[in-house]
């Protein structure tokens, strides 16, 4: 519940913020009236990401055996390669985002185009849904359903209470380490897909663990604990992994500080702006 409740809280609250330039934008211009068009937009662009949600469930509940392993393994990586590139090379085009809503928003209502104000509300935010339901589906793999939407569905709430705080707010709030603590949170989450997408790969027979067994430290903290199953949703957490998921949980987080260090993949995102306080 708390990974997906996180994840969503990220996503949501960044579609909020796209909403809201798009809305403010449209205030400043004195077309206020199209912002059911905006509307319009995000409703279609969340059932969009709702029926990628269900496609995804329907299609995991076809696999069993081996062929389940293979399916969430690969669902796991594609997960936490995803996650990877939204949160580095994206932080890249963060900077401009604002920018170009607005630029995008003037000319659509310059040209007199509800179309065009739908089209934009609707691609900004599908791209911020269908990210949500993929990274909440492979968070939540071996997770009850239940406790994975409630925790969505929280997420969500608080995301769009918190969007709501900021642009009727008159004070500048201070986002930027907000982001700055969920970028690493779901860094950690990514490195902890990557390695338990190594343990199905193993199941299903596709990789060899290596040694089995690298270390045991169930009597400090067992897999069973609460603890040990929080650790284990949200960061990959095993007391005792194989020396192949060990090298993967190691080797992305390596992988993601050399990229973070160079000059043409920024570490962290920050929506553009919004300005510190």
């Amino acid at each position: 519940m708390l990974l997906s409740l996180l994840i969503s809280l990220r996503e949501g609250l960044e579609a909020a913020l796209i909403i809201g330039i798009v809305l403010g934008t449209l205030e400043k211009t004195g077309h206020r009236d199209y912002s059911s068009s905006v509307w319009m937009g995000v409703l279609s662009a969340a059932g969009i990401s709702l029926a990628i949600g269900i496609g995804l469930n329907l299609a995991g509940a076809g696999f069993s055996g081996k062929g389940e392993n293979a399916f969430e393994g690969l669902s796991m990586v594609f997960a936490a390669v995803l996650l990877t590139w939204m949160v580095l090379w994206m932080g890249r085009q963060a900077r401009s985002r604002q920018m170009d809503l607005e630029i995008g928003i003037r000319q659509a209502v310059s040209s007199a185009s509800r179309r065009a104000v739908f089209s934009l509300a609707f691609l900004s935010v599908l791209r911020e849904g269908a990210e949500l339901v993929f990274f909440v589906f492979a968070a939540g793999l071996g997770i009850a359903r239940i406790s994975t939407g409630a925790g969505t569905v929280i997420g969500l709430l608080l995301a769009a209470l918190g969007g709501w705080l900021i642009f009727s707010s008159t004070r500048k709030l201070n986002l930027r380490r907000f982001f700055q603590l969920t970028n690493l949170l779901l860094l950690l989450i990514a490195a902890g897909m990557v390695s338990r997408g190594m343990h199905e790969f193993i199941e299903a027979g596709w990789l060899a663990a290596g040694i089995p067994h690298l270390w045991n430290v169930g009597f400090l903290l067992s897999d069973q604990s609460f603890l040990g199953q929080l650790g284990g949703a949200l960061f990959g957490y095993n007391s005792s992994p194989s020396l192949t998921e060990v090298v993967a949980y190691v080797g992305y987080l390596l992988l993601v500080w050399l990229l973070s260090r160079t000059a043409l993949l920024p570490g962290t995102r920050r929506p553009a702006g919004v300005k510190s306080a």
